[in-house]
Parts: structure tokens; sequence; C-alpha cells
């Protein structure tokens, strides 16, 4: 059997080596048995003391073995890693979490497993000034030492990946997949995912070249809640996969924060209800959660666009078309940088004008 690759084992005895080895095949020929997840899996240990008896007790046959060889001949051959929730690369976020994933796969750095996390979810039909939002706040956490989790889908996840990519390092993100953890989906994504993998990590409690269902998506959402001590939640309508995240969330203690959202559009309506309804804190930018850095964060934004309208707006509500002629700006323009500040809570719309929050 090849052994998968474990570079951080480099120097390691050898009988170490075949033990970890055999430990690691026992456990996969286990829970990539038909029917057998994390709950089954630790019950079935419990039952019989050991991963060697418990595939004694399910009376695996051959194909199942050469199956599990073949996965982790793969693993191999692709650079991906097998961690074991006694590994101390396993992120201990998820390891405190009941009924976590034994066993992950894993690809790109894994010291971006060991730091503190910040999740970020939201739709993947998210507004461009949405996206724009969370690309910022992601690009500030990862600048400040913050990793920031997400599940690599189209719009607001995408925006929390790039953001976080953007400010540098070798440890900035952590893609949670629904599938194996070589299996690129989006498939748009394909570029996101090789940068992910170069400056951040992409992890799956699937096998390798595993093609996810639908079920598999709301599996993943639990690891994206988990790995976070905080969850941040953009835009998302109330039957969005990222309102099932902030469920999972609040199950586990995790802190929530929802970026308001103008209540006209149905992407408002998750994370405008959990602040409503007190389970999430309003979030109006990264000086929520980095205060002494707040008057740093207000200099780097006064020549911004959106802070340059924002002068021109107090008490009196002030049209579209008034402010667009104040700033010398088309009413286009002026809607678009509207809807920015709408959503960091600094502007709001009475009377047909906009007045400050």
């Amino acid at each position: 059997m090849r052994v998968a690759y474990f570079p951080f084992l480099g120097g390691v005895n050898f009988f170490i080596l075949t033990f970890i080895m055999n430990d690691l095949f026992e456990k996969l020929l286990v829970l990539r048995a038909p029917r057998i997840g994390p709950v089954r899996y630790a019950k079935l240990i419990a039952e019989c003391g050991s991963c060697s008896a418990a595939v004694a007790r399910l009376g695996l046959g051959q194909g199942h073995i050469d199956m599990v060889r073949r996965e982790m001949d793969a693993a191999a051959a692709k650079g991906i890693h097998y961690i074991c929730d006694d590994d101390p690369h396993y992120p201990a976020a998820m390891r405190a979490v009941k009924n976590h994933p034994p066993v992950i796969t894993a690809r790109g750095n894994l010291e971006t497993l060991n730091r503190q996390a910040v999740s970020i979810v939201g739709t993947r039909h998210a507004t461009a000034a949405g996206m724009g939002f969370v690309r910022d706040m992601a690009r500030e956490f990862a600048a400040r030492g913050v990793v920031v989790a997400s599940g690599m889908a189209m719009g607001t996840d995408t925006a929390a990946h790039c953001g976080a990519l953007a400010a540098g390092g070798r440890a900035q993100t952590i893609a949670v997949l629904a599938g194996g953890v070589d299996y690129i989906w989006p498939q748009e994504n394909e570029s996101l995912y090789r940068r992910i993998t170069e400056c951040g990590v992409v992890i799956s409690e699937m096998p390798v070249g595993f093609v996810p269902g639908p079920t598999n998506f709301v599996q993943r959402n639990r690891w994206v809640a988990a790995l976070g001590g905080k969850l941040i939640l953009g835009e998302a309508d109330l039957n969005s996969g990222s309102m099932t995240t902030a469920r999972f969330a609040v199950e586990y203690g995790r802190e929530i924060w929802a970026i308001p959202s103008h209540p006209a559009d149905a992407r408002a309506a998750g994370p405008n209800s959990l602040i409503a309804g007190g389970v999430a804190k309003l979030c109006s930018g990264i000086s929520d959660f980095f205060p002494n850095n707040a008057n740093s964060d207000i200099k780097e934004k006064k020549s911004s666009p959106e802070n340059i309208l924002l002068d021109a707006i107090g008490t009196i509500a002030v049209s579209e078309s008034v402010l667009a002629d104040v700033v010398k700006k088309s009413v286009s323009e002026i809607k678009r940088d509207l809807v920015i500040l709408e959503l960091q809570g600094l502007v709001r719309k009475i009377d047909g004008g906009y007045v400050r929050a």
C-alpha cells in the first residue's frame, strides 16, 4: 500500500510511520463502509474497543478494501493529506463539536488550520455592493492574522475567499468542500481553488474523488459554521443554505453577526431577521471587531467615493438627484454608492431621500 501524503512526518521512524498508516487505513475502512458516518463510527468503535475489531465485525470484502487502497493511492498522487482528529493539525474548533468527522482530507498549507478563524457566508446571488463589502471585511480580517473560512460557492463565499487572499501571506483562508477535496465545485471557481491551495487550505470530510449530492452541502455548512469563533452572515434569503449555516453556528455557541441590507430585497430577509430577533449583532464593518483600529479605518476610507458622498448627507433627507449634483456624479453612480453606505449602516432612506443613520 502506498503511503498517503504526510510531508510533516519527515524523519519519523519507519515503524512509527507504518503504525500510523495502518491505523489510518483501518479508520478509513470503517468510515467508507456503507451507512457509516461520524455517529455510527463513534458508536461502533466504542462497542468494539478498536478500529481493528470494528473492521472484523463489519466483515468487509476485498472489493471494499481495494477501494480504500485506491483512494489512498489517489491521495498520495495528488498531494492530499489525511488528518485524523487526534492529529495536531486537526482544527481544534471542529474537534470540539460533537460528532465531528474522525478523519478529514486537506490540500494546501496545513498551518492555516491552526489559526484563529472567522466564518463568512451568504447567498450565491449577492449584489455587487454586498460582495464588495464582504471582500473588504475579509481582507481586513486576513491582514490582521485572522483566517477566513467559507464554502467556495459563487457570490458571497467567493468574495470572502478573494478578500482574504488579497491580504497576501500563505495561511489566509479555508474552503470547506461538499465533495472530495479534489472535486472542484463550482467549476467556475477552479482558479480560486488553485489560489486557495497555494495560500490557504481546502478541506473535506468526504472521500477523495467524491461527487457531492444536495445533502452533502448541508454537511459542508456544519463545518463552515464550526471553524470560526464568529460567523458573519451577508446577504441571504430566509430559506438559504447560509441561514442553515447560521443555525449550526447558534447550536455551536458561536458569536453571530449579520450585515444589514435593504428590506425591499429578499436577500436582506436572512440577516435582517437575525438582527431583529436578537440572534445576531449588527455588523457595520471591521471596526466592530477591531475597535482600536476604528480611527485608522475611518482615515483610510475618507478618500473613497462613498465617504465623499457621506459628507454631503445630513439629518435632512436629500434626494439622489440633488446628491448627484452636489458631488458631480451621475445618478446611477450615486445609487451604487448609496447602496454601499446602506449596507454599512451609515445612511437610511426616508421620504424619498437619504439621511445619516
